[in-house]
């Protein structure tokens, strides 16, 4: 028999759901793709002229993805590329690409600041603590449970 989810890691699943919906929605309302939005935020947080790698570690996103969609947004004139150190390649806004994030992305940014703004400091560092200590345990369960599998299978 399966076990069900305890009502308290359902309801984390649940909410963990309802934000990628909401990101998603917001979207879609924006007229932008899931990637697009994650790119456009990733150079709003880690700076313009960051690399694709950068991004896809900050989006959680494959390269593949990332890769795809960057190379269709400087075909539409909004990125452009310069080369660094190796094959290292720096993602740069163009003029209509910072026009696109101050129209697109920044009114999102702003929104999630006030939000964050409305709440007592320790409630967002409680918050945070929480939530990043939650990650980490599920990550070191997962791995054990990876492991016990692969034994089991004789791996």
């Amino acid at each position: 028999m399966t076990p069900r989810p305890l009502p308290k890691q359902n309801e984390i699943n649940r909410l963990n759901k309802a934000f990628t919906e909401f990101y998603h929605d917001l979207c879609v309302q924006n007229g932008i793709s899931d990637s697009v939005f994650d790119i456009f935020y990733a150079i709003a947080a880690l700076g313009d002229g960051c690399c694709q790698r950068d991004i896809c570690d900050y989006a959680f996103t494959s390269k593949q993805t990332i890769h795809s969609a960057i190379h269709k947004l400087e075909k539409e004139g909004l990125l452009r590329f310069a080369s660094g150190k190796g094959r290292e390649m720096h993602i740069y806004l163009t003029p209509a690409g910072g026009q696109f994030m101050k129209e697109k992305i920044a009114p999102v940014i702003a929104m999630e600041n006030e939000v964050i703004s409305q709440m007592p400091p320790d409630e967002t560092d409680f918050l945070l603590r929480l939530t990043a200590k939650y990650l980490d345990c599920l990550r070191r369960q997962s791995s054990q449970l990876f492991n016990t599998v692969q034994k089991k299978d004789g791996i």
